[in-house]
């Protein structure tokens, strides 16, 4: 399997910590960011907070509706939150916050590493996806903005 990665970025005029803790807040903020693909996010064990939690969601695109579940962990608590799907493993979401105008707003990126299969099938898999994963990343972006001001 081929990697690649699709990566949205964008500067948030809020406290970095403001904006952290709704991306790690996985019962009342992060529901409250995710695009409208996004349905039936829940919580399955874990605090709910951070490090430790494990989810579970839908996505629907182009009509088809997949489910997943994913481990939550924290490399860098308060700057760097990581989605890793168990069901289906095949992908990793990364939401990085840096601090900027000394702490007054952040750059926030949210990534996504995936592994296309071969051949035509992964060429296709990785055409659809560079272009249906940005509009979306760009909205939870524009949502975690409204949000965190």
């Amino acid at each position: 399997m081929a990697p690649y990665s699709i990566s949205r970025s964008l500067r948030i005029a809020a406290p970095p910590a403001r904006i952290y803790g709704l991306i790690a807040d996985y019962r009342n903020g992060h529901p409250r960011i995710v695009p409208k693909q996004f349905t039936n996010l829940r919580v399955e064990s874990g605090s709910g907070v951070g490090a430790g939690t494990v989810i579970r969601f839908d996505v629907t695109v182009l009509g088809r509706t997949d489910h997943f579940k994913a481990i939550v962990s924290e490399p860098e608590p308060g700057r760097m939150l990581v989605e890793t799907n168990l069901e289906p493993n095949d992908s990793v979401t990364t939401f990085i916050v840096e601090p900027e105008d000394r702490g007054r707003a952040a750059n926030v990126t949210i990534r996504t590493e995936l592994n296309a299969r071969p051949g035509v099938i992964g060429a296709i898999e990785r055409f659809i996806t560079a272009r249906v994963l940005p509009p979306m990343y760009d909205a939870e972006l524009r949502n975690l903005c409204r949000e965190s001001s």
